[in-house]
C-alpha cells in the first residue's frame, strides 16, 4: 500500500467526488474512510462521505456524518437538508422536517423550501440529496 500523505488525501478527495458523480458511492467510502482516518476534522470529507452513506443506502451511517458536520457547523442548511432526506428515507418524517425547516430558514433555496412544506408540492425521499454548492434547477 503506498505511503499516506496530505497529497494523497487531497488526490482521495478528489477521485471520491468523481466516483459520487458517477455513482460508485461504495468506491467514494473506501476513499474518503483513509481521509477522515487521517484528517477526522474535516468538515467537506464527512459531508461528502455522508451523501456517499445516503447514496449507498447506508442510512444510519450517513445520520451520524451528517450530525458530526452539523455539531461543526450549526448553520449549513445542506446539512440539514441531506439530513432531512436521510431521515425521512428512513421513514422518520417528522425528525426529517425539522431538519427541512432549519434548511429552508437558513437558505431559501427552492428545494429546501419544498421538503419544509413551505411551498406546494412533496419531496422525494429517494433522490441524491445532492452537492451542497449546485445552482438550484
Amino acid at each position: 500500500m503506498p505511503e499516506s500523505s496530505p497529497e494523497t488525501h487531497v488526490i482521495d478527495f478528489r477521485a471520491a467526488e468523481q466516483l459520487l458523480a458517477a455513482r460508485d458511492p461504495r468506491g467514494a467510502i473506501r476513499l474518503l474512510d483513509s481521509v477522515i482516518t487521517a484528517h477526522p476534522e474535516n468538515t467537506a470529507a464527512r459531508l461528502l462521505r455522508a451523501r456517499a452513506f445516503f447514496l449507498a443506502a447506508q442510512l444510519r451511517p450517513a445520520e451520524l456524518e451528517f450530525q458530526i458536520v452539523l455539531e461543526r457547523e450549526p448553520d449549513n442548511a445542506f446539512a440539514h437538508f441531506a439530513l432531512g432526506r436521510t431521515l425521512e428515507r428512513a421513514g422518520r418524517s417528522e425528525e426529517a422536517l425539522r431538519h427541512f425547516r432549519l434548511a429552508a430558514a437558513l437558505e431559501p433555496r427552492p428545494e429546501f423550501i419544498e421538503s419544509a412544506r413551505f411551498a406546494p408540492g412533496a419531496g422525494n425521499a429517494d433522490r441524491d440529496p445532492g452537492s451542497p454548492d449546485r445552482d438550484p434547477e
